[in-house]
């Protein structure tokens, strides 16, 4: 589908920060977020979009300037076919948004428990604003600049700066540590009987909570610095994403990037002992027969998409530091076969490899199996199509979802046969545990 005739102007300052646009779109049926390794944009007011709940799907069809119709659906849109080869400028030009959750991703493939709360989000976007050196810039159909101008200058000069966010009680894991050992051991027990080689076992953090999730968001952005960070608000769904992993970058020419994050050591104040836990972890076999081993993974599931002889890996257990923790990433590259539909690829690869386990489809039976609750959107993916097929999507860890009066996140990592579980439950907390004093930090105060 063809965008219509855009308008574009700088409506606000380039220090104006995304959450407080996002707070002046409070008013609106839903807005999106993505930082987008660098390029952030927030797409606001569908043309149409497509969310799914309970697993049933519905269409929004746009009838006024924040007026819909709802309709049941029977199918997801299609990004089209015959796709020409992409935009060169890895940015967001016009297309979807949206999160896919881990519970949709995983129901393709086997029966699992879900969450009760939105699964998917999906919209198509000619509306939206992106950062620019000069400013954030709106992208509008003519026919509605003027008035969405008006709209959104409005909404800012009369932004509410008071928050309303509170958690109830203190945001604590929902399994004693005598449970997640008990886990792990019977992860070890299916590993020895062969049923799989890796399992990523996590576990949920949760707390009741009122109020607008958006309210922390800014302080978790700065907190993490992580580059595919993001928001998504949908009617009274919230989530908040802090990820620094890359799921799928769909590049010009059909070429997509996969950066698997797997192996994991804490950041240290000091140099000397920041510097030795990065070492540490660079040459830690057990880490580094981790990562291969999803690296094979990913690759076996890129290959059935990919030109033949075209999957590579030019990186392999490269470290990336963020501001809370050392990373083990490697890249796997492809270029799409011809006759392959970006999105539907997207679609059948989720969840990504790197937060299951080996094989794939057994793994994720034992972490529903073990997991005791379902994730939700948590380790699903959120990003963008343009409608070449260019796009970015990540994996949704470090990672918080806030559904009506409940709030929560997760944290886990890939347990193997060479794994400690004293070792694997301290890196939880290892990913986890700044946020989570951070959310915490938002605890009301008793009587």
């Amino acid at each position: 589908m063809q965008n219509p005739k855009i308008h574009k102007k700088i409506l606000f300052n380039q220090n104006i920060a995304p959450s407080q646009i996002l707070k002046a779109l409070a008013g609106f049926p839903h807005a999106v977020y993505l930082q987008n390794s660098g390029q952030p944009l927030i797409a606001f007011l569908a043309d149409e979009y497509f969310v799914l709940i309970s697993q049933q799907l519905t269409h929004y069809s746009k009838t006024g300037l924040q007026a819909y119709a709802a309709e049941e659906a029977e199918h997801l849109p299609e990004l089209g076919s015959g796709l020409p080869a992409g935009n060169c400028s890895g940015r967001f030009q016009g297309g979807f948004v949206g999160f896919i959750s881990y519970d949709y991703g995983a129901s393709q493939q086997i029966s699992l428990q879900q969450k009760n709360q939105p699964s998917l989000f999906l919209g198509r976007f000619s509306t939206y604003l992106e950062w620019t050196e000069a400013g954030w810039m709106l992208h509008c159909p003519a026919e509605d600049f003027a008035e969405i101008e008006a709209l959104l200058r409005s909404s800012m000069q009369n932004l509410n700066h008071a928050e309303s966010f509170r958690l109830i009680a203190p945001c604590t894991a929902r399994w004693p540590k005598a449970q997640y050992a008990a886990a792990f051991q019977q992860v070890q027990e299916y590993i020895k009987a062969g049923d799989c080689y890796q399992i990523n076992l996590t576990q949920e953090f949760c707390a009741p909570a009122h109020g607008a999730l958006l309210d922390t968001a800014e302080q978790f952005w700065r907190l993490t610095d992580a580059p595919y960070s993001g928001y998504l608000r949908i009617d009274d769904f919230e989530l908040l994403s802090c990820s620094p992993e890359l799921f799928i970058d769909f590049e010009a020419e059909r070429k997509i990037v996969t950066k698997p994050i797997k192996g994991t050591m804490p950041r240290f104040s000091d140099p000397v002992s920041d510097e030795q836990s990065k070492r540490a972890l660079q040459q830690s076999e057990k880490d580094q027969a981790e990562n291969v081993m999803i690296v094979d993974l990913l690759r076996n599931d890129l290959s059935v998409y990919a030109e033949t002889g075209s999957v590579k890996t030019p990186k392999l257990f490269a470290i990336e530091s963020f501001n809370q923790v050392h990373h083990m990433v490697s890249e796997v590259t492809a270029t799409l076969k011809d006759d392959v539909n970006p999105f539907e690829m997207l679609l059948s690869a989720l969840p990504g490899g790197s937060i299951t386990g080996a094989p794939k489809i057994r793994a994720m039976q034992i972490i529903d199996e073990l997991e005791g609750a379902p994730r939700g959107a948590y380790c699903g993916s959120m990003g963008y199509f343009n409608h070449d097929g260019t796009g970015s999507w990540n994996i949704l860890i470090r990672s918080i979802q806030k559904y009506q009066d409940e709030v929560s996140l997760w944290a886990g990592g890939g347990i193997t046969i060479a794994s400690d579980c004293d070792a694997e439950y301290q890196e939880c907390f290892d990913k986890v545990s700044a946020m989570l004093n951070l959310l915490n930090t938002w605890r009301q105060p008793e009587d």
